[in-house]
């Protein structure tokens, strides 16, 4: 919650330097690590980091009327994934009798999806690049490039469950189409039990991006992010600031707004550990020092 230590104001020279343009640094040069963290561990958490299929941002995008949103994340989050080799799907009565078994599979199996399309008029490299993204192995995949025009291969999928786990089996059918140029036209279709997958692996999502001053208000800060949100079409939201109070973080969380820390998107600056007043760390007063840049530097001279 708000009270997180994470919380509180930035130094001086971090501020010197510019915070807000810092952390637009920061999200352009869009390290996967961080932009992770982000999602992951902002307040509320919007997603699991190891549901993160790909993940990239854009930095000062226009909303109209003269006004520019800080960033934008955008990430594919994973929806359904393919049971490893050798994993058995859970079957009631699976080992009482096959009359069992075939009514269990019946009911797992009992809704069918429309007929989807994976990739059209696809390169070999790109189709065996696509398949093994998914998750098959390389003699799966020859089995999928080669399958007869009338004929589909056959694989066990779990989609994610409302806790964020993959548990919700179903059964995925793949056909190949090969054209005389050489290309491949994949396409597929799924039998579930009740909520259909509705992806093959991942769902892209976006995120609005605001830095908040912190000469900025509450009714100011979430005017400007409701605003840019109805502009852009985007529903997700997080508000990175360097210092809040729990009521304020309290009122954007009960908007959909999560709140994350300043703190962790601030740029290493250049660094001299003779010249630092952090007495703590191990590395303060070394002439020779190694560490050229630093989270931590401060400046003896500044150090309160």
């Amino acid at each position: 919650m708000p009270t997180n230590p994470l919380f509180y104001p930035t130094s001086d020279s971090a501020q010197a330097q510019n915070l807000h343009d810092q952390i637009q640094i920061a999200l352009a040069i869009a390290d996967r690590h961080v932009l992770q963290s982000l999602l992951e561990n902002c307040i509320p958490s919007l997603v699991k980091g190891q549901h993160i299929h790909t993940i990239s941002t854009q930095v000062g995008v226009p909303t109209g009327n003269q006004q520019t949103a800080d960033g934008i994340v955008h990430f594919e989050s994973k929806r359904c994934r393919l049971a490893a080799p050798g994993e058995q799907i859970e079957l009631s009565g699976m080992h009482r009798s096959r009359t069992l078994e075939s009514r269990a599979l019946a009911r797992l199996t009992q809704h069918e999806s429309d007929l989807q399309m994976l990739g059209s008029n696809l390169p070999l490299a790109l189709t065996v690049s696509l398949l093994a993204e998914s998750g098959f192995l390389p003699e799966q995949i020859e089995d999928i490039l080669h399958l007869p025009y009338d004929a589909w291969h056959k694989s066990w999928w779990y989609a994610i469950d409302p806790s964020g786990n993959f548990t919700l089996p179903f059964l995925r059918q793949i056909r190949t189409l090969r054209f005389p140029d050489g290309t491949f036209t994949l396409q597929y279709k799924d039998f579930f039990e009740q909520d259909n997958p509705n992806c093959f692996i991942s769902l892209a999502q976006k995120v609005l991006i605001l830095i908040k001053p912190d000469s900025q208000g509450f009714g100011e800060t979430l005017k400007q992010i409701n605003y840019q949100r109805e502009a852009l079409g985007i529903g997700q939201a997080i508000l990175i600031c360097s210092a809040i109070s729990d009521l304020e973080a309290q009122g954007f969380i009960n908007q959909g707004i999560s709140v994350y820390p300043a703190v962790e998107l601030i740029l290493p600056t250049q660094s001299n550990c003779a010249q630092c007043g952090r007495k703590e760390c191990g590395m303060n007063g070394v002439s020779d020092s190694p560490v050229a840049l630093c989270y931590g530097f401060l400046p003896e001279s500044e150090f309160v």
